[in-house]
This record gives C-alpha cells, sequence and structure tokens, in this order.
C-alpha cells in the first residue's frame, strides 16, 4: 500500500498527523492522496469503525419512537415519511428515464448526501467499502464539491464522484460549517426545504461567536452527537442538550426568575423564536420546472420566517400513520415546552393498511405520473396488494437552530393576554390562565428595565 519507509516515517510522528496534520501534509505533498489508506497510516481502523456510524448506515436502533421494531434499525435507509415520501431503498442514486418533452434524462437519488462512491453504498461493509469512503467531503476546506457529481462508468454503473485531489487532501482538518451544511442544510429536496436554518453569523448566535457545527456536535469515533428532533430517528446513542453540564447547565441566566423557567420551559423556546423551511408538500400533484422535469408541489418559507408552535416535549415520540411528534403533557414532569416547526405532507396512503406508501421518484420526475412512482416503490418493497389513496401527514420537527440572544422572547412575549402560549391548549385551568396572563407577574420587573434601556 505504502513504502514502508513511508509507513514508518508517518507512524513516528503520528500524533503529529493526527492532531494538526503537518507530517501529513508533507506526506500528502510527495505522495499524494490514496483516500482512506492514506489516512489509515495514522488512523488506523478508523475505516472499519465509520461503516458502523449513522453517516454510512442511515440506520440505528431506535429506543424513544413508538410503533416500532426495537430489534430492527430505522432511518433514511428504510423510512417513510412525506417530508421526502421514500428512502434510499426506493430512491437510490439512478439515471432516471429521459423527458418526454427534451429527451434528456439526469441522475437523482436520496442518498447523494452519503459519503461513499454509491458502487458501496448505505449500510455495505468490508474491504472495499472502506476505502470507498469519502474522507475529504467532511474534512477538506479545500473539497471542490462540483467533483461531488453523479456519473456512469464504463461498465454503465452509477458513480458518486470524490475530490480525491492533493489539493483537497491538503485542507484537511476539522469539518468546517460549510462541510456540514452542503448536505445538512440543503437536504429534503432544495436549500432550506427540510430543516429550514442558515447557520450564519446573522441568523445564528452561536456561529456570530465563531463557533462551528462539531464544536456541539463533538464526535466521538466518528459517532456524532444529536439532540431530540421527534422526525429525527437514526442515532449513535450519544446524546445532546442546550442544558447540558458541558453547555449552558440548568440555570444558564443571571435572573433566578429565568432560572426557574428552566425547569418545565426548553431553552429553544425562549431562545428560537423563528423557524423557516418548507411547511407543505404535495406528493400527489408534480409541477414541471424549467428543465421540464417534475418536483413535488411544495410551500416554501426562508429561514427565520416562520413561527414556532408550541407542546410539551419528554422526549419520547408519538408515531402514528397520519402524525409524528411530541409525546407529553404538563402532567408528566418529564415533559417541558418546547418549539416545533410543523410541516404537512400529502402522499398515498395504503387504504387497506392504513399505512403511507413510498414513492420512486424516477417516473414523476420524468413525467409527473405519481401512481407510477408508486407502482415502482411498491415492486421494488415486494408490495403486491395494496389500495392508494391521498391523505395528509403532520410531522413536528425539533426547532433547534437558530438561537438568539438579544431577541429571545421575554415576559410579555407569552404573558400578555394575546401571547404566544395557548396556556389553554398546554393544560392550564381558567384560574390559572388568569394569572398568568397578569402584569402582576413582570411589571415591576420590566419597569426597571425600561429604565436601564431608556
Amino acid at each position: 500500500m505504502l513504502a514502508a519507509a513511508g509507513i514508518i516515517s508517518i507512524f513516528i510522528t503520528g500524533t503529529a498527523f493526527a492532531g494538526d496534520h503537518k507530517e501529513g501534509r508533507e506526506y500528502i505533498e510527495k505522495n499524494g492522496y490514496d483516500g482512506p489508506k492514506t489516512c489509515e497510516v495514522c488512523h488506523e481502523g478508523t475505516a472499519k469503525t465509520f461503516l458502523d456510524t449513522v453517516h454510512w448506515k442511515h440506520a440505528s436502533k431506535v429506543d424513544n419512537v413508538e410503533n416500532l421494531d426495537q430489534s430492527k434499525e430505522y432511518g433514511m435507509k428504510n423510512r417513510i415519511y412525506t417530508m421526502c415520501n421514500g428512502n434510499d431503498i426506493v430512491n437510490n442514486l439512478k439515471e432516471i428515464p429521459k423527458s418526454p418533452e427534451t429527451g434528456k434524462t439526469k441522475f437523482s437519488g436520496c442518498n447523494t448526501c452519503h459519503p461513499g462512491n454509491h458502487l458501496f453504498d448505505v449500510g455495505s461493509s468490508g474491504a472495499e467499502a472502506q476505502q470507498a469512503i469519502d474522507c475529504l467531503v467532511c474534512h477538506s476546506s479545500s473539497y471542490d464539491f462540483r467533483e461531488r457529481k453523479p456519473f456512469k462508468n464504463e461498465k454503465g454503473e452509477v458513480v458518486l464522484g470524490q475530490d480525491r485531489s492533493k489539493k483537497a487532501a491538503l485542507g484537511i482538518g476539522k469539518p468546517t460549517v460549510k462541510n456540514c451544511m452542503v448536505c445538512h442544510e440543503a437536504a429534503g429536496g432544495g436549500v432550506y426545504v427540510k430543516r429550514g436554518f442558515a447557520f450564519k453569523k446573522d441568523t445564528d448566535v452561536h456561529a456570530a461567536k465563531g463557533m462551528v457545527c462539531v464544536d456541539c456536535h463533538k464526535a466521538s469515533n466518528h459517532r456524532i452527537p444529536t439532540g431530540y428532533d421527534p422526525n429525527n430517528w437514526a442515532n449513535d446513542g450519544i446524546r445532546l442538550s442546550c442544558d447540558d453540564a458541558s453547555c449552558h447547565g440548568a440555570k444558564p441566566h443571571k435572573d433566578a426568575d429565568l432560572n426557574r423557567h428552566t425547569a418545565r420551559i426548553a431553552c429553544q423556546t425562549c431562545h428560537i423564536p423563528r423557524t423557516g423551511g418548507a411547511v407543505a408538500k404535495d406528493f400527489t400533484a408534480w409541477e414541471k420546472g424549467a428543465d421540464k422535469f417534475y418536483e413535488p408541489s411544495t410551500l416554501k418559507r426562508e429561514a427565520n420566517e416562520n413561527a414556532p408552535i408550541y407542546a410539551w416535549y419528554n422526549r419520547t415520540v408519538r408515531n402514528v400513520p397520519d402524525f409524528i411528534g411530541p409525546k407529553g403533557s404538563r402532567g408528566d414532569r418529564e415533559s417541558k415546552i418546547y418549539a416545533f416547526k410543523v410541516f404537512q405532507g400529502k402522499a398515498f396512503f395504503d387504504k387497506k393498511t392504513g399505512n403511507l406508501l413510498a414513492m420512486d421518484f424516477a417516473p414523476p420526475m420524468a413525467t409527473g405520473d405519481t401512481l407510477a412512482g408508486v407502482a415502482s416503490a411498491a415492486k421494488t418493497m415486494g408490495i403486491k396488494d395494496y389500495e392508494p389513496v391521498p391523505g395528509w401527514q403532520t410531522i413536528y420537527f425539533g426547532s433547534n437552530h437558530l438561537v438568539t440572544k438579544t431577541k429571545a422572547l421575554s415576559c410579555t412575549n407569552c404573558h400578555a393576554p394575546n401571547g404566544l402560549l395557548n396556556f389553554k391548549d398546554l393544560g392550564y385551568t381558567e384560574k390559572e390562565i388568569s394569572k398568568l396572563i397578569s402584569p402582576e407577574l413582570y411589571l415591576k420587573k420590566l419597569i426597571e428595565k425600561q429604565k436601564e434601556d431608556w
């Protein structure tokens, strides 16, 4: 694989290679970059362990979502829900049929963000899969994302390109915001569609401080800590929360009154007053674009454009065919009030079972024939007896980014008579509500603050 002398040289300086990569860059300058083989000179065994992470498998065991088989793994590999209405199984990277109008085709597929080369794809294993890992797509600040496009090789196989140039390899380091957001910002069918946030200094206080994604989502052996988004099922078994002791803790404010709120109100509720992204999609009616290909009808919003909805959440998820969202209540002491982005998607359900049907995007993308897409997906999944009927599914997405300090909610935002929180829906009595919306709670405090501000 490498000259013995080179191996010895790099292992001697392995600590630096793993840290600032100075010796690693010198080695790459001299010998070029040969994918994970080069990385593993110092990071031995990393490729094999990476194959067992969510970023490679797109699935994991899930212990906080109802109506799932606890012995199976779930994620974008096999989930069906109306933000995507498909998964890596039915919408694997492929060349779609030619447009009847133009005679042109294109490549499409949900797993274009997978850090492999598609020949060794989601959930694949073995030595060849290890060498197919695109280390630099996450770890290079000089990565040319134009190289990461599908093409057909000499065998007619669809391959997802990679930038394995010396220039990209010399830009090695911890992931930048761009490395993360090139996939996470554009998920769900376009920029800001699924998550609806941009991690920029003018939209998030963490970005304004110069932080990057992995400062909070700090990986351990490529296992990424994640929060408790009701829609984000697959996880690496490491959870992350604003009130962790390593972040803001249970008492993040100087004001004792505000700290009392943290027992039943999540940090996000006050500090993420806006959300964004698509609010609705219709997979039963696709629209023709300028390129003569079709896309599902989508009602889009910019980052920071939507108002969230508020609900009790105990970090367990209600999961039924027409609803995916938070479980919790005022009487449940594990529950807090959280902010959510609400999305509604229309797709085809099976009248016989009530379950949501998947859709293969290739047929409708070319012709607009949505039922042909359902039939193709059913064939792939081995479903022979079904009756498609249109219906809606509501999904609550966790609102965890676009954090603000200066524009955080204040007392009057929630406790005024026309406040943001619907106390009745949240389980409070009329007598309790009359107290909760009384200026008696906050007038003196805000008057003093008003004097300071003026």
